[in-house]
């Protein structure tokens, strides 16, 4: 019975980025966009199926006052 519960729990991946101190872009930015592109072209080529992607656009990782 053990395995068959194994079985059912499902494994998500985060996927994380985040807005680079050097891109000055409103909205979703290309630094944004491509690192979205990069990870999720990752993850399919893993068999990486169940994954969320968490955005820090327009918050840089070096401004202590951001959201979340």
């Amino acid at each position: 019975m053990a395995g068959y519960a194994k079985s059912l729990i499902e494994k998500w991946t985060a996927l994380y980025v985040r807005l680079s101190r050097d891109d000055d872009n409103e909205g979703d930015s290309n630094s944004i966009s491509h690192q979205v592109e990069i990870l999720t072209k990752y993850a399919k080529e893993h068999d990486i199926e169940n994954f969320k992607i968490y955005k820090d656009d327009g918050f840089s990782g070096t401004d202590f006052n951001r959201p979340g």
